[in-house]
């Protein structure tokens, strides 16, 4: 395959106020350029963000390019997952993005679904094959599984349940990645699984995020980076080398694609686009 040809996509957040909905168009112009296969829009705890979701999501198809929607399950019912899978159809969006989620901080579990795999086996229920179905997966183990193995076994279930492919928590080594794709394949599963790439333009925001999530950040990397202190300049210089690295090296894996987590912006990410000849 051309490096020209190869599959990449672009995940957004819902914008929060009209100033920001009116940036985040332009952010979006400059992304469509590189020719996304798609964009998908996130989804907040409990579905917090449905109605931002659905209206970036509506934009995006209406902009000419495929959207997907993150669907969160938990502490959903059927019928609201119904009404607003519908919805979604009927906005001509044939792509999601099916996860667990989280419920809201003070809310029990609740609801009609507990794992993505409940939401995966729902949707091809009620929809058939209507839905390109993607699902998460982590190289690195999710922050709450029990075990490595429990965490595989959980990700195979939601690929029998109908997952049509799956992209990554966004992680810094190579190597997670190839053993976790090796491990599925032993297991018997052949679905794409994605890499998810997050730029390095923020030091003490991909601190944050990394510690909440539970994605590692090398230690090398992480003590450049506190080296860098508030030299933005350089911090984005490394960033990008570290990062353009990591692509290269996942190509040469034969990673099926790569989706960009671009926090709602454009500079990183087109200038990763840029080394990597995309």
């Amino acid at each position: 395959m051309s490096t020209s040809a190869f599959p990449i996509s672009f995940e957004f957040f819902p914008t929060k106020t009209p100033e920001g909905a009116a940036r985040h168009v332009q952010v979006r112009q400059d992304l469509y350029a590189r020719a996304p296969q798609f964009c998908s829009v996130t989804y907040g705890a409990g579905g917090s963000t449905q109605e931002g979701t659905f209206a970036m999501v509506q934009a995006i198809q209406q902009e000419g390019v495929p959207a997907a929607a993150h669907f969160s399950c938990i502490g959903a019912t059927r019928e609201k997952v119904r009404m607003q899978l519908q919805q979604l159809r009927d906005m001509g969006v044939c792509r999601l993005v099916a996860l667990r989620g989280d419920l809201p901080s003070g809310y029990g579990l609740g609801g009609e679904f507990h794992y993505a795999s409940d939401l995966v086996a729902f949707i091809r229920q009620e929809f058939g094959d209507h839905f390109h179905i993607e699902v998460a997966a982590y190289p690195e183990m999710h922050p709450q599984a029990r075990s490595p193995e429990a965490d595989l076994q959980a990700f195979v279930t939601k690929v029998r349940a109908g997952a049509n492919a799956a992209i990554t928590q966004y992680f810094y080594n190579a190597d997670a990645y190839a053993r976790f794709v090796d491990d599925v394949q032993r297991l018997g599963v052949g679905i794409p699984v994605v890499p998810g790439i997050m730029p390095i333009t923020n030091s003490s925001q991909l601190m944050r995020f990394s510690d909440a999530t539970g994605a590692e950040i090398p230690r090398w990397i992480r003590l450049r980076l506190q080296a860098y202190g508030d030299d933005t300049a350089s911090i984005r210089a490394f960033g990008l080398d570290v990062v353009a690295s990591l692509c290269e090296r996942l190509r040469a894996l034969g990673a099926p694609g790569l989706h960009f987590y671009t926090m709602n912006q454009s500079a990183a990410t087109l200038a990763l686009c840029d080394r990597l000849g995309l």
